[in-house]
């Protein structure tokens, strides 16, 4: 490695340091105490409360911002400098300096795969854990991959799926007891919309059971108050970004051979593969921009195009996302389309760079 290589990567890692610093207190300041009533209403203690909030973090999200400001205000104070001037003068090209950016960007794309990988779901498995015992007082809850099981009050339900996105059971069975807990009523639905309080399920089998006789009734549409909510279920539903990619993988393939419509999933399954090559993208775009603004303006104009089009990828991105996960685009497409765009931006402005 040159020294010009090694001065480089010290000066971006360290920028890249305060950066990923400074956007984590801020996390913590602005979004803590908004979370705080939500984890001590269930009677957590400050410190599962923490933990819960800290899993919850989108550090990996945070890491490509904070490479591509680093690379920037790097670049944008060696400009100031007249460090770029003199490289260039020394027959030193914008993509002799590209070499030692793209290996950053290449370790930061390995770490994000760590932890959405490894660390993450990790991290969001004890969390469930933590908030389903929580949330115990008020009922309990079994989870087995997507088989829920839900005990309240004379109510045992048992869920096969539950799409987080629309709030909807499907394959739904309940069993209403009485106070000896004996069966009293049973219902088979297909499926479950939350509307308002109550529950709309769809068609049911219905049975009720005396100790006489029991009665069966077929009904397609029926209205019922059950005591739990979406977000009950949430707590311990399978999620994306609890699971690697490839028991996501699985999750989609498991769903989609019982008959359940799996795009949500298989959407977030393609973005959770595609997600981490941002990190190699941002080096294009940040170095584009950083060679093509003037040394007096640099550092200020940097740092505002790099918020810019960090915001613009997310807003892109999340969009994507959106339709893929409405059916409107291909899952693959909706997730390979912000990173294409994006890459060819940054290759455009590297080569209008000198």
């Amino acid at each position: 490695m040159s020294i010009i290589d090694r001065y480089l990567t010290k000066e971006i890692i360290k920028y890249f340091c305060f950066i990923i610093a400074a956007i984590i207190g801020i996390y913590i300041v602005v979004d803590f105490f908004d979370e705080t009533e939500i984890f001590f209403e269930t009677g957590l203690s400050f410190p599962k409360a923490f933990f819960c909030f800290i899993s919850k973090m989108p550090i990996a999200q945070f890491i490509p911002l904070s490479v591509l400001l680093a690379i920037l205000i790097t670049f944008g104070i060696m400009n100031k400098n007249n460090e770029i001037v003199a490289l260039k003068s020394g027959g030193i090209s914008v993509y002799h300096l590209l070499r030692p950016i793209l290996a950053i960007g290449a370790a930061f794309f390995l770490i994000v795969v760590f932890l959405s990988e490894v660390v993450v779901p990790i991290m969001q498995s004890k969390t469930v854990k933590i908030l389903a015992q929580a949330n115990h007082k008020k009922f309990a809850v079994a989870l087995r991959e997507k088989d829920i099981w839900i005990r309240s009050n004379h109510l045992i339900a048992h869920i096969e799926f539950f799409n987080s996105s629309e709030k909807t059971i499907h394959g739904v069975k309940l069993y209403f007891f009485d106070d000896n807990f004996r069966v009293v009523r049973r219902i088979d639905c297909e499926k479950g919309v939350f509307n308002q309080e109550n529950w709309t399920l769809y068609d049911i089998i219905e049975q009720k059971l005396d100790k006489n006789n029991s009665k069966i009734s077929f009904h397609k549409k029926l209205a019922e108050h059950l005591n739990f909510l979406p977000e009950d279920i949430g707590v311990v539903a399978v999620k994306a970004e609890s699971m690697s990619a490839a028991g996501l993988f699985d999750y989609v393939k498991r769903i989609e051979s019982e008959g359940y419509d799996a795009t949500v999933y298989r959407t977030d399954f393609y973005a959770k593969l595609t997600f981490p090559f941002i990190c190699i993208i941002m080096c294009f775009v940040a170095t584009g921009i950083a060679f093509k603004v003037k040394a007096k303006e640099s550092l200020p104009v940097n740092i505002v195009y790099g918020i810019g089009a960090a915001f613009s990828y997310w807003v892109f991105f999340g969009f994507c996302i959106s339709l893929g996960k409405g059916g409107i685009l291909n899952s693959l497409i909706a997730a390979l389309i912000p990173n294409l765009v994006f890459l060819g931006f940054g290759i455009y402005t590297l080569l209008n760079a000198e």
